[in-house]
């Protein structure tokens, strides 16, 4: 199996992250997401200055503006996050050995896991056609949960002493899915892979019939009911589809960010312990990580079974 597509996605998600965190960092005239779920942390910022360093800021920071574009601390994350799954992709495929070892060993492994996995939940055919989006999209989603854990990450930055010690106000680095323009990126993408997987297994008739045609076999007036019915469903279908980019950004990003936040709590509760308290919470992070990684992928491969499985069962029974 050529396992080249990761490090292709991964740089995919590299330009996607780009133009998901530099929205966050034009200038305040213009519209962010992050932006937009900060403005109540702003209006209150000169009454409760001090209480808000208290937690991690919501917006994705401006760090550097080198020829007049914003980079963010959250995109230098998932820059590196990418960088890094090229260059160990073509390291664990530079030279291909029948009888694997080493970091060729460690990503067949990965890579044949997650293949049997998808496989038992969306069929064989349509594995084929979508394991390149969910497994790197696992795998990136889960590198950068797990490199936003590393001690520096949220820590090391431009700050201020306090009674409490030294605060940091902008840190150089910050977990690349805690800020919701990437997490809103990544499902913008799926959302355009959707679209074109349905068209191609179903067909545009066979897209809209999905949708809106009903179900089953009825005659006379019970099928003129089911028709307004399924087309009432139909439509209700469409708003559901079009939440579902919002549910999986904001489901990423909320459980990443909140674990931030608890991290950071418990780093400052009591300062004398402030390194050791966080230390359970950093275990329960770890498998918060994989979960969040998982609970995506999982998702978006069930909504593509969804719409794709006419398709799904045409080739089992063709098999």
């Amino acid at each position: 199996m050529k396992l080249n597509f990761l490090a292709q996605l991964a740089l995919a998600l590299l330009v996607c992250s780009w133009a998901g965190h530099a929205s966050a960092a034009t200038p305040r005239t213009h519209f962010s997401l992050a932006t937009w779920i900060s403005a109540g942390e702003e209006k209150t910022a000169s009454t409760t200055g001090e209480e808000r360093q208290e937690s991690p800021s919501q917006r994705a920071l401006e760090i550097a503006r080198p020829f007049g574009f914003p980079i963010t601390n959250s995109m230098v994350v998932s820059w590196i996050v990418a960088i890094g799954l090229i260059v160990f992709t073509q390291f664990a495929t530079r030279d291909m050995k029948a009888v694997p070892d080493g970091a060729q060993n460690f990503w067949e492994w990965m890579v044949e896991s997650l293949y049997s996995f998808l496989e038992g939940i969306i069929g064989p055919h349509l594995v084929g056609r979508t394991f390149w989006f969910f497994a790197s999209v696992f795998i990136f989603i889960l590198s950068a949960n797990w490199i936003g854990l590393i001690p520096g990450v949220g820590t090391i930055g431009w700050g201020h002493r306090t009674s409490h010690g030294f605060k940091v106000d902008a840190p150089f680095f910050r977990g690349a899915n805690a800020d919701v323009n990437l997490t809103l990126a990544m499902a913008l993408v799926f959302f355009v892979c959707w679209i074109l997987w349905a068209v191609r297994e179903d067909g545009v008739l066979g897209f809209l019939k999905e949708l809106f045609a009903p179900k089953g076999k009825t005659d006379g007036l019970l099928k003129v009911v089911m028709v307004v019915v399924f087309f009432a469903s139909g439509c209700l279908e469409i708003i559901s589809i079009l939440f579902r980019p919002i549910s999986l950004s904001f489901r990423l990003y909320g459980n990443v960010f909140a674990g931030e936040n608890m991290l950071d709590a418990m780093a400052t509760l009591v300062p004398r312990l402030g390194w050791l308290l966080p230390v359970p919470f950093y275990f329960l992070e770890l498998m918060v990580g994989v979960i969040q990684a998982l609970v995506f992928m999982l998702l978006t491969a069930v909504f593509t079974l969804l719409i794709c499985q006419r398709e799904e069962e045409r080739a089992a029974k063709s098999v």
